[in-house]
């Protein structure tokens, strides 16, 4: 599951990546035990209708959010943003409490969006394909490294939109690791690949944005 600031910062440190500008609308804040949801959810459980729709409307911009960065599609992140209220409507009963509401919803979304994703036919490319080199790919990169050209200040818009640009497979990686939280392991577990494949996509990823952006800055005359 994604982690908190605080248990990344007690744990090993993940590689860093170009997410500032959208960490803070997309990473979840676990709530305290006396949150104001933990009422209307415990009325939504017991199939209180007015409740479930509060949580709805409490949620619904960041799960739809969500979904708009995983698929880069404005109509189906709609769809799936509806599908996963669905699932919840269904399933909030089930809701233990082991983690934050907001997290457990989050997940519920992801796996949403993935099985949605598996019908389609995701294009995940081989790793074999990910780990031939390119003109991008500059002596001695390791897969998974820091992009510092990606780090500090950028425009959000402009990285929004790059992300949205990006190949399906290199897109959902980069939304899953640098932008969710998870780990390499726990995405290769989501999506049935290797863990170097997904280090070789997020690798791919960040050079792909990088260029993206810089071609942006270019544009607008802010090199």
């Amino acid at each position: 599951m994604p982690r908190s600031n605080s248990e990344k910062n007690s744990s090993s440190t993940p590689e860093s990546g170009p997410t500032s500008a959208l960490d803070g609308a997309a990473r979840t804040v676990t709530p305290s035990a006396n949150s104001p949801d933990a009422n209307t959810l415990a009325l939504a459980q017991a199939g209180d209708h007015h409740a479930f729709a509060q949580l709805y409307s409490i949620h619904k911009r960041r799960i739809y959010s969500l979904c708009l960065r995983m698929v880069g599609n404005a109509a189906e992140a709609e769809d799936l943003t509806q599908e996963a209220f669905l699932q919840l409507h269904r399933k909030i009963a089930t809701f233990r409490g082991d983690s934050a509401f907001s997290t457990w919803l989050h997940r519920l979304a992801i796996n949403v969006v993935l099985m949605h994703l598996r019908k389609k036919g995701l294009p995940l490319m081989s790793l074999d394909e990910a780990m031939e080199p390119t003109h991008d790919d500059g002596p001695g990169r390791s897969f998974g490294a820091p992009d510092l050209s990606l780090s500090g200040s950028i425009d959000r818009l402009a990285l929004e939109r790059a992300v949205a640009e990006l190949p399906a497979g290199y897109r959902l990686i980069f939304v899953l690791h640098d932008v969710e939280g998870y780990e390499h392991n726990e995405i290769a577990g989501m999506l049935d690949c290797s863990i170097g494949n997904s280090k070789s996509q997020l690798h791919k990823a960040r050079l792909k944005l990088r260029d993206a952006l810089r071609t942006s800055l270019q544009r607008e005359g802010r090199q």
